[in-house]
């Protein structure tokens, strides 16, 4: 299990006794109740649940794209309010601009903050290296594949060096082969950038194989039910290795947050 100590004692985010409601077409429904949540500088966190639980709700707030009905939610202590370049997000979907090619739109933002002209082109090629998507600057973004659009979407949150990186689905979308590789990519670019990441999946092994830490949330008003500490993803990193999904305790986290799981979806369609 991942120890605390890897990670600086300073939460880059808190959030305490977080409430959303809004009023539905039958009256008022509560979307979170009563969360608290602290994420540390260098933690890699996933948050599952069943549909509906307010996973993407949370992500939003997270963002400043829409505020909480009660308690706090606070970046560095204090409150989060409209999205800025501090708290960058991916999409299920990657939202490019089609009339730009690739390393503009990776530089899109460095532009907006009107960075010099020499370090915006180096900050840019850096990126799109890590990326691995060298060579394709110039390409437009209708020209390339699902997943590597998605890589010039990560490129393009990624150069803004932010605090948090927000990611809602990101490679739902992709086929089973690219979903792996996009998966190990942002393995190797955690490791390497040491941001702060949270990521919103349905995948119980996406989250075992990419988390540090695996927050399971509750059917809808949605509230945290249990936290797991882990290290497979440490683990994947030195062997490269799949051999990971078939040890004993990577077996026993699958099952208990998948029972977890299970029992929410029943109770909900009760």
């Amino acid at each position: 299990m991942v120890e605390n100590s890897k990670y600086k004692t300073d939460n880059v985010v808190s959030l305490k006794n977080l409430y959303i409601r809004y009023i539905g077409e039958k009256g008022e429904v509560d979307a979170l109740q009563n969360v608290n949540l602290d994420i540390k500088e260098g933690e890699f966190i996933c948050v599952l649940g069943p549909s509906g639980c307010g996973k993407s709700t949370l992500l939003k707030i997270l963002a400043g794209f829409i505020h909480q009905s009660e308690g706090e939610a606070l970046m560095d202590n204090e409150p989060i309010g409209s999205p800025d370049w501090h708290r960058g997000v991916v999409f299920q979907n990657p939202v490019l601009y089609p009339w730009l090619n690739v390393e503009d739109n990776v530089s899109f933002g460095l532009k907006m903050r009107k960075f010099p002209k020499q370090e915006i082109t180096e900050l840019t090629n850096r990126y799109l290296e890590l990326v691995g998507l060298s060579g394709f600057g110039r390409y437009r973004t209708y020209e390339l594949s699902g997943g590597m659009r998605q890589r010039v979407s990560l490129a393009r949150v990624l150069v803004n060096k932010p605090r948090l990186i927000l990611m809602d689905e990101p490679f739902c979308a992709l086929d089973a082969l690219t979903r792996q590789n996009m998966q190990n990519l942002m393995r190797q670019v955690w490791n390497k950038t040491n941001n702060t990441v949270l990521l919103i999946t349905h995948d119980v092994d996406e989250a075992l194989e990419l988390a540090t830490r695996i927050i399971v949330m509750s059917c809808r008003p949605g509230t945290i039910l249990k936290e797991f500490d882990t290290d497979f993803t440490f683990n994947i990193s030195k062997t490269n290795s799949e051999n990971v999904r078939y040890t004993r305790e990577y077996i026993d986290t699958r099952e208990e947050i998948l029972r977890i799981i299970n029992r929410q979806n029943y109770e909900f369609a009760m």
